[in-house]
C-alpha cells in the first residue's frame, strides 16, 4: 500500500513515541496484537501498519519534523526502522519482542497479552538502555548503539498514547502546534 491512500489529517493518535533530551521525537512506535494464525494474513496487518508508520512520517515531514526512527512492535517481533524525511528504510534492525519483553515481565508469552501491557514494557526496555534501571547492559543494547539509536535516547523519555502534530512533545503542558496529548 502507498502511503498516499492514507489521508491523514494531523494530530495523528501514536502508541508511543521516544524523546531525547530535547523533547525532540525519535522514534514513532507502533505495537499490534496480530490474531490472525495464517502467515500470509499477519504479513498482511504488518505490511498495512508499516504503511501507516511511513504515512505518519511523512505526514510530519511536510510540518518539517523528521522522526530519525520508526518501530513496529507485535508479541513475535520488534522491527526498527531508519527515516529520512521521504523515505523508510527496510528494518535496520530486528529483534525478539519476547526475548526483550520476558526480560522485564518473565511470563511474557505464556498467557494473553494484551498491546497496553506490551507499550508498558516496551518503555520500560528503552527506559533501561538510557538509564539502566534494571540492568548495566540491558537486551540488545549492542544492536540498538550499532543502529544509532541508543545515543537519541540518551537523557529522553517515553509517552505513550499521544497526538501528533509535529516533531516536539512538551513534558506536562499542551502545545497545540505540535502535540495534543489523549
Amino acid at each position: 500500500m502507498d502511503t498516499d491512500t492514507w489521508e491523514l489529517q494531523l494530530p495523528v493518535d501514536a502508541d508511543v513515541i521516544a524523546l531525547d533530551k530535547d523533547d525532540n521525537i525519535v522514534v514513532l512506535i507502533e505495537v499490534k496484537i496480530i490474531q490472525a494464525q495464517e502467515t500470509a494474513a499477519k504479513q498482511k496487518i504488518i505490511a498495512r501498519a508499516i504503511d501507516w508508520l511511513k504515512a505518519v512520517l511523512a505526514k510530519l515531514s511536510e510540518k518539517n519534523a523528521i522522526v530519525p526512527y520508526a518501530m513496529f512492535v507485535d508479541a513475535e517481533q520488534i522491527l526498527i526502522f531508519k527515516w529520512d524525511g521521504k523515505n523508510l528504510s527496510e528494518p535496520v534492525c530486528t529483534l525478539n519482542t519476547g526475548e526483550i519483553c520476558r526480560y522485564y515481565l518473565p511470563t511474557f508469552g505464556s498467557k494473553w497479552i494484551f498491546e497496553d501491557t506490551i507499550e508498558t514494557l516496551i518503555q520500560s526496555w528503552l527506559h533501561d538502555l538510557d538509564y539502566h534501571w534494571k540492568s548495566e547492559i540491558p537486551p540488545a543494547s549492542e544492536q540498538i548503539a550499532a543502529i544509532g539509536l541508543l545515543p537519541l535516547l540518551a537523557g529522553g523519555t517515553t509517552k505513550s498514547g499521544v497526538e501528533l502534530g509535529g516533531n516536539r512533545i512538551y513534558r506536562d503542558q499542551l502545545f497545540d502546534e505540535y502535540c495534543y496529548r489523549a
